[in-house]
């Protein structure tokens, strides 16, 4: 009788996963002195949910079955993750991530630098543990992403003094920001596993597609679930940030509901007791239905290119988790 595979259960999977990364990342940064290392542990000690490693792992076992080869990567991006988010926060003047104080806040500006230094020090660093004969690839698609994040940070600072940013600049930016590390951990875990050139391509796609739907999806949740997902309701229309549904409704908007919408931009921000006014206009005008469609059109997508990845049970559970990260509701 031939052996028929268990059921996918991507929750269990992805909780066993994150547990083992959780685990091997608490190993990390344990030398003195503390004063360095300490702010290291304490941001990865955080609520992330681990998204970036856990598509390193599933891209793997995409291409194979195994993830074996590929955690030292799952690690590296996570690392490299966090290095970005302190520098952000600085960047940003935030005091607070996931409702913990910022690292430059608990500490000091010049630690929470010097701790992103070391940490994206060690990303690389934990790059250089893959055992893979793609090794030389594998280390130039990690540099290449660093350079591309901090392309895309720049457009995003860039962009918040700039009156006349379009729909397409946004995409632009955020396949940079925060979609190409989405799609390079992919592609990473592919070349970890022996992904051929086509296949890495395939994952690389696929990654882009789900990053864009991604980061869509977290402009539609700041107006959609609100306190759900630990920021305040509307917090990017109160910042006066360019967001996918923003620069869309404009383009469908006339009138006094045009007029608001670009008195956001023109003031950088508007006053939270307005915020469900933009928010009826967002319904008025069908860019909420909108949105919602361009994520599931870039998911379906990817779910198309995925299907054609060939370890079957290894793309099962990649669809799945993909489908798992465009339902969260944080």
């Amino acid at each position: 009788m031939k052996h028929q595979p268990s059921p996918i259960n991507v929750a269990k999977d992805y909780d066993a996963k994150r547990h083992a990364v959780n685990r091997a990342l608490s190993k990390l940064f344990r030398a003195k002195p503390d004063e360095l290392y300490e702010p290291a542990r304490y941001i990865l000690e955080g609520k992330g949910k681990r998204f970036r490693p856990m598509l390193v792992l599933f891209g793997a076992e995409s291409i194979s079955g195994s993830s074996k080869h590929a955690m030292p990567l799952a690690l590296a991006v996570e690392v490299l993750h966090n290095f970005t988010l302190i520098h952000d926060d600085i960047m940003d003047k935030a005091d607070l991530r996931h409702g913990r104080a910022t690292v430059h806040k608990k500490w000091d500006i010049d630690t929470a630098i010097l701790t992103g230094d070391v940490m994206h020090a060690t990303a690389f660093e934990l790059v250089l543990q893959t055992k893979s004969k793609n090794l030389q690839q594998i280390l130039s698609l990690f540099a290449e992403s660093v350079i591309r994040i901090c392309d895309g940070q720049a457009y995003d600072k860039a962009f918040e003094l700039r009156k006349d940013v379009s729909l397409d600049d946004y995409l632009m930016m955020i396949s940079y920001k925060t979609g190409r590390l989405i799609s390079a951990s992919l592609e990473l875990g592919g070349l970890a596993a022996d992904a051929s050139p086509e296949q890495a391509k395939r994952l690389r796609r696929i990654g882009e597609l789900i990053g864009r739907a991604f980061q869509i999806q977290d402009d539609l949740l700041d107006i959609m679930a609100g306190e759900k997902s630990g920021k305040r309701l509307g917090g990017d229309l109160i910042e006066g940030k360019k967001t996918f549904l923003l620069l869309k409704a404009l383009e469908l908007t006339k009138g006094k509901d045009n007029a608001l919408l670009k008195s956001i931009i023109k003031n950088k921000g508007i006053d939270p007791l307005r915020v469900m006014e933009v928010k009826a206009i967002y319904e008025r005008c069908g860019v909420i239905e909108e949105t919602q469609a361009t994520i599931k059109r870039d998911f379906e997508k990817a779910k198309s290119l995925a299907l054609k990845l060939p370890h079957q049970r290894g793309r099962e559970q990649l669809i799945a988790f993909a489908e798992l990260m465009m339902h969260r509701e944080f």
